[in-house]
């Protein structure tokens, strides 16, 4: 039997757009109208790839690093 090897990566919401996949600006100071703006950070996404969360939280609450 073959063993399925399921590598899931962390992702974490996108503090820039708190998920959204985007967010608003205002237009300028002058003219103080809302834009909507597409989020660069996360691509548009909402979620963040974190490659460094490395801490595994076991079943009785221990937490480890691998």
């Amino acid at each position: 039997m073959e063993k399925i090897n399921l590598s899931k990566s962390k992702t974490t919401i996108c503090p820039r757009c708190k998920g959204n996949g985007y967010f608003m600006i205002k237009e300028s100071v002058e003219k103080p109208v809302n834009k909507v703006v597409q989020c660069t950070m996360c691509k548009s996404r909402g979620e963040l790839d974190d490659p460094n969360d490395d801490i595994i939280i076991t079943s009785n609450g221990i937490h480890q690093l691998h």
